[in-house]
Order: structure tokens, then sequence, then C-alpha cells
């Protein structure tokens, strides 16, 4: 089994997990969410997005978000965009890095955007020139590449030509998003280890939502074809307004505990990982499907029970 020695997490809670609630929170507050992260070690984090307020309500204070966040530190900051003002208001705002983000399936991409995806990707090409002469770094993200709640399978095929268009625009950062939940680890598995060996030179990313508790079992199968950098939320919140059943993503502090249970080093402090998702439970005021708030560590339960683990030691 191929076990690396680290993998890297992006938080993409402040963006991702907070985008669908109902309770809208402050921009002082999701500014300490941010803050809380950079303290438990996340050194990639997805701030917000810069997309129409109408679209988006819960994000629409990115810009007064980000000048609350501690910046003095080592951390990747990125804010998704969608167009050409997305950029604008990025370079405005003084966030380093933009995602585009463009649908496997022509359906998901019509709810998203109302736009198909080789529009989508026409749009890309105005944003990445202008968001690279301004000196801002650009990433990709294909979703609906593990399936589509309009249109089911995915295959290959329809990924690989995404993938051409973004990397013919000049982006070398491309994650592959399964939207809705709807993957498997052989598929995972199959189309990762394909897009690493036909470009090697793209750094992959994985963004699972654990909608159907997949989520763990296709991040293993991801790392077994070689990638190593993962999207999650805290406290397992998210899911895209425009895909029917996209519930949240896989927990940030569920999925660090797996790995290091499994000794692959994420660089985050576990413990304020966690802190960090009751806080954000408490917030939003609602139960959420982190496995660390419900059950804990694994080193809780045997810290809690010695006499009882000594006993069948013994």
């Amino acid at each position: 089994m191929n076990i690396p020695a680290r993998v890297n997490i992006c938080e993409v809670g402040p963006r991702d997990g907070l985008q669908n609630e109902d309770k809208i929170l402050s921009a002082e507050t999701k500014a300490e969410l941010i803050n809380d992260a950079i303290e438990a070690g996340y050194r990639t984090i997805e701030i917000g997005s810069f997309v129409h307020p109408k679209a988006v309500p819960a994000l629409a204070d990115t810009e007064e978000v980000f000048a609350k966040v501690n910046k003095d530190n080592n951390v990747d900051f990125r804010a998704l965009i969608t167009n050409l003002i997305g950029v604008e208001r990025a370079i405005d705002a003084g966030v380093p890095k933009v995602k585009l983000t463009v649908s496997a399936s022509k359906s998901h991409n019509l709810s998203n955007f109302n736009k198909n995806p080789e529009e989508t990707l026409k749009d890309f090409e105005e944003c990445y020139k202008y968001a690279k002469e301004n000196s801002l770094e650009v990433s990709a993200a294909i979703s609906t590449s593990f399936g589509c709640p309009f249109e089911g399978d995915i295959s290959i095929g329809q990924i690989e030509k995404i993938i051409l268009r973004i990397r013919e625009i000049g982006i070398t950062e491309i994650s592959l998003s399964d939207t809705t939940g709807m993957a498997n680890p052989v598929e995972v598995y199959q189309k990762f280890r394909y897009v690493k060996e036909q470009y090697p030179e793209i750094k992959w990313n994985a963004h699972f939502h654990n909608t159907r508790d997949m989520a763990m079992a296709n991040t293993l199968a991801a790392i077994q074809a070689g990638v190593f950098n993962f999207d999650a939320s805290f406290s397992g919140l998210g899911g895209c307004p425009y895909a029917p059943g996209a519930s949240g993503n896989v927990s940030s502090e569920d999925l660090v505990h797996s790995l290091e249970e499994m000794n692959i080093d994420t660089g985050i402090d576990l413990d304020k990982s966690i802190e960090l998702a009751h806080k954000v439970k408490n917030l939003i005021g609602h139960e959420t499907d982190s496995y660390m708030i419900k059950a804990g560590k694994v080193d809780d339960l045997i810290n809690e029970h010695p006499a009882e683990q000594k006993k069948i030691d013994d």
C-alpha cells in the first residue's frame, strides 16, 4: 500500500462549508474561524468567493472577511471566482490566488452558471490572463467529475476534454470534485491514476463530499493513485446550492484524524481542529457530520477506559 509521509489539506469551510447555510455569519466571525484554522496549522485555506452577492448571499462580504484575517503567516489563501468581475474583486481585496470552476456535466454547468462548459472555459481565458497580469495564482476545479445528479455517470473522456482546455489556457493546478458524493474508490483510483499518468505536470487535488459515507475510502483510493492534496471542511459542512443532494464535504477534523491514525502527517493540530469544529457547530446551531464531534478520537476512547484495555491486554 502506498502510504505517503505527508499530505496537504485545504480548509474549504469558510467558502464551501458556509455558502449553503441558512444562518449567515458576520464578517468578524468568519475571519475569526479562518484565524482559528491558521492557528490549527492549516496552510491552504479557501477564504470565500467573489461571485454575485445574490447568487451566494452568505459570502457577499468576502472582501471584508479577508481584510480581518491574520496574514502574518505562510498560508496559501485562495477564493472562488466565476468571471472577470470576480478576478477584479480578488485583486482589490489582495487575495493572492483564485480558483475557477467548470463542470464536467453540461446540465450541472447550465444549472450553476447558465452556460455550457465550453462557454465557461472560454471565460477562463480572459480571467486567467487578467489574473496573471496582476500576479495572481490561478487553479481550476472540475465539478461532477465522479457523477452528475442530472446526467449520471461521467466518463474520463468528458473530463479529459476539459483538462486539455484548462491546460491549454495555462493553468497547472486542477481539482477533480465529487460534487454530490457519487464517487466510489475504484472509480476514484482509476480516474486519478489516469490523469496522473497522462498529465504529470499538473498538480492534482481531490475534493470529496461525504454524502454517502464514502469520502474516507475515496481519499485512500486517491492516495493510492498518487494524489496528496485534499479539500475538507470544518465540522463536515458544505454543499453546492445548484446540485440536488450535495450534502457536506468530508470533515476536516475527521480527515486529519484518519490520516494521522495511518501515520500520515498533515501538519495540523488535531485538538485545535476539533475545537474549531465544535465552535462552528455552535455558531450555525445544528448537528453536523463530524465523527470527531460525535465520537472523539481513538486516543480518547483508550484513555477513558485504561483498566478495561489492560484487562484485554492481559
